[in-house]
């Protein structure tokens, strides 16, 4: 886990099958379904028998959700809860970046924004406003080449046909 990351997981509790009750430092409460990442992963598999998933724990200083001999990071806990419940995750935000070759400052440019905001995004410091990740949809759609933003947004299939 990235020492950046913002938000301290305070608590943790086996729910039904496979989710966990997770309760943050910023106040925040999630409801994470782990299963297709405990199908995905060969090494946690061994948590789908419910006995051993109800044993999850909190990790010491609250940085993993923690068995016997297995764990799952805190940054990805909070991560899967916020894409869970619809909002948009520091990782949504951190792969638009990665995807668009975007530093902090070329980040920041393209979307109006400061270096400091994005950030704060990137990290979980602060949540992502639906009208930024908007505009990061927009801006990877548009792919300005220029400081000057484009007249028009692509009909579906210019876009289909851009990504295909």
């Amino acid at each position: 886990m990235s020492d950046f990351f913002h938000p301290k997981l305070m608590s943790v509790e086996a729910s039904m099958p496979y989710r966990l009750l997770t309760t943050w430092s910023t106040g925040e409460i999630l409801e994470v379904d782990v299963e297709r990442v405990l199908r995905k992963i060969p090494a946690l598999q061994k948590l789908l028998t419910p006995k051993v998933f109800a044993k999850a724990h909190l990790a010491e200083w609250g940085q993993a959700v923690e068995w016997f001999d297995a764990e799952l990071g805190a940054d990805n806990v909070y991560a899967w809860g916020k894409e869970q419940a619809g909002e948009v995750s520091h990782q949504m935000f951190d792969s638009w970046m990665h995807r668009n070759g975007l530093s902090l400052n070329t980040a920041a440019e393209a979307l109006g924004i400061s270096r400091r905001m994005v950030s704060y995004y990137r990290t979980a410091h602060k949540p992502i406003p639906r009208a930024i990740w908007l505009a990061c949809l927009g801006w990877e759609v548009t792919r300005p080449k220029h400081k000057i933003l484009p007249r028009k947004i692509p009909t579906a299939k210019e876009y289909a046909r851009v990504h295909a």
